[in-house]
């Protein structure tokens, strides 16, 4: 899971790390908030009304799910639990409020936190979306400072100073991940039995 504050380059790093690595995929969440200019319904996000929404939750359909300013976002639960399932990394780009529900619900979820290089760089780059007026810009730097307090419940940051550094940075926790010893033991064809003493 990839958390970060508005504006940090998560969407951008998040497609440079599945073109680059295989065998990983991308969960599209679900929101009530309306597509921005080249966002487009099943790819960027599930664009659904709140009604829709609701009635997801109370089917208890989400993975996880939070209201995030005045929209909500979710997680379908099948969407993810399938693919790990087939033995695929799931990607999932949310906020730590989803983060905390995802890490109590699946073992072995890793969090990764992605850093802006600054806060004036941050206030520039949500400037220049030309999405913010002045007050929403305001409140997004308070909510990243706020998110900011959560960094030490993940297992990893990265810094977003350098697009290519950061994609290598993500693609390398990826892959030791991968070589960790109880995934590779479930590859049982592959490890020898163990000698008893």
């Amino acid at each position: 899971m990839i958390s970060a504050p508005s504006g940090t380059g998560k969407t951008t790093l998040c497609r440079r790390l599945i073109e680059r690595i295989s065998g990983i995929s991308f969960s599209i969440s679900y929101t009530t908030r309306n597509s921005r200019q080249g966002e487009s319904d099943g790819a960027d996000y599930y664009f659904v009304s709140r009604r829709k929404f609701q009635e997801m939750v109370s089917a208890d359909d989400f993975l996880e799910w939070a209201r995030v300013y005045d929209n909500f976002y979710g997680t379908r639960k099948s969407d993810v639990l399938s693919r790990i399932e087939r033995g695929e990394d799931v990607l999932l780009d949310i906020d730590v409020q989803g983060a905390r529900q995802v890490h109590e619900r699946l073992k072995g979820a890793i969090l990764i936190f992605l850093l802006p290089p600054s806060w004036s760089e941050l206030e520039a780059r949500l400037k220049n979306r030309g999405t913010e007026d002045t007050s929403k810009l305001k409140c997004r730097m308070s909510k990243a400072k706020s998110e900011l307090e959560a960094i030490y419940e993940y297992d990893f940051a990265v810094i977003n100073d350098d697009i290519s550094k950061a994609t290598e940075e993500l693609k390398s926790i990826v892959i030791a991940q991968r070589c960790k010893t109880p995934r590779t033991l479930t590859r049982q064809d592959l490890v020898p039995p163990l000698k008893s003493s």
